[in-house]
């Protein structure tokens, strides 16, 4: 499934009516979660059917498109399935119960309620709402692809205005030659990332960089009065700036992943735990800064585009341990250089990179659940689950 999206140009009524329909979303979806919290036993398909009765009762949900309407049911349900999974799991902390949102930024369309120009730049919501015609513009072609493998469009609302989405069913492959390289990642603070052949990437520090202008913005919306025209410009201003550092995070992720999964055959990094690192109140914003699930997400999303294989392993002892005699050496974060008695003196990253991979080489060589066969080196795709621990990933 792919992604594409386009800027939507219109008028102003236009947008005013993408809101409505966003609201109308998010109060069908509030509504099916309190259908399932008033009782017990209530299914996907029994949400479905609540959707029919909200909009026989409420004019306004009528005039959403109903698949519309089933698409905001189905986000309900998939806070719902996931509440559940936490639970059978017996995951430690929290379950994730659901929870009413409150603020809603997007409404999503299946197959009806909208019709695509022949020259696929520009498109028509049919629905009651009067959305009515959006200019798109984007670098995409969605000349490629036929108007049936489009199963989803989203309208997203973002503090620089609307945009439209086109989830495009197709499976994206892209064929490189091996290049008969591995490679272990540590990720850290000082450096976005270090290797286990000991090159180093700089943190970009997007936040830190950015912070000033946006602690200027935020003072500007603090000075005017609640509710007022220009109090809204400010925010609108303050969402823009927050939203550029959103996208030069992306941007930095997305290239930096495809240049390390298209350069190696195996790529292994840690399986960290974000959540309870950023408990942490002295690195919380450095380490969310530095965005390191996005950047894993988009490796092995890349893993499964190149048909690469990305191994997640378990970073305990990395830094402690000696790359060379696996003895333990203990040192503080302050100590960044790894000395052993064996005689092993390396950077702290690079040593911690250097038991990455070769933990992750023990797994792959040592399982067989990576699907390797004699006559392919590679073997089929496989792809640790963001999340997960390993053993439960590696199952055969």
């Amino acid at each position: 499934m792919l992604v594409f999206e386009f800027k939507a140009y219109g008028k102003s009524n236009q947008f005013k009516a993408v809101g409505e329909a966003i609201r109308t979303a998010k109060f069908v979806r509030n509504s099916c979660l309190r259908y399932w919290m008033d009782n017990k036993k209530v299914g996907k398909n029994d949400l479905n059917k609540y959707c029919a009765v909200l909009a026989r009762d409420f004019p306004f949900a009528d005039e959403l498109n109903s698949m519309a309407r089933q698409a905001s049911a189905e986000r309900a349900w998939s806070s719902i399935s996931r509440f559940y999974d936490n639970c059978q799991k017996n995951i430690p902390g929290k379950k994730g119960y659901p929870q009413f949102q409150r603020d809603c930024r997007s409404v999503e369309y299946k197959t009806s309620g909208w019709k695509l120009a022949d020259d696929r730049k520009s498109i028509n919501f049919t629905d009651k709402k009067g959305i009515g015609r959006l200019k798109l513009k984007g670098t995409r072609d969605l000349h490629f692809y036929q108007i049936s493998q489009i199963k989803r469009v989203r309208l997203v609302k973002r503090a620089d205005g609307v945009y439209v989405q086109f989830c495009v069913d197709v499976d994206r492959k892209e064929n490189t030659e091996p290049s008969g390289t591995t490679i272990g990642l540590d990720v850290g603070l000082k450096e976005y990332y270090t290797d286990s052949n000991g090159t180093t990437v700089e943190n970009p520090r997007f936040l830190i960089k950015g912070e000033k202008v946006l602690k200027r913005s935020g003072r500007r919306v603090s000075r005017k009065v609640r509710g007022s025209r220009n109090r809204g410009k400010a925010r609108q201003i303050l969402g823009k700036r927050h939203l550029k550092i959103s996208r030069q995070r992306k941007d930095h992720a997305v290239k930096l992943a495809r240049c390390v999964i298209s350069s190696n055959d195996v790529v292994v990094y840690e399986d960290l735990r974000i959540k309870n690192m950023v408990k942490n109140h002295c690195l919380a914003k450095s380490i969310n800064d530095a965005s390191w699930y996005q950047f894993r997400v988009w490796l092995e999303y890349f893993g499964k585009v190149f048909e690469k294989i990305t191994v997640a392993v378990n970073p305990q002892y990395t830094s402690q341990e000696c790359s060379s005699c696996r003895e333990i050496v203990k040192k503080t974060l302050s100590t960044r250089t790894h000395a052993c008695k064996c005689g092993c003196v390396l950077d702290r990253d690079e040593n911690a990179a250097k038991n990455i991979l070769s933990r992750g080489l023990g797994t792959v060589g040592h399982t067989g659940t990576f699907g390797l066969e004699p006559s392919n080196s590679l073997g089929e795709l496989v792809s640790t689950v963001v999340g997960e621990i390993l053993p439960q990933q590696t199952g055969s």
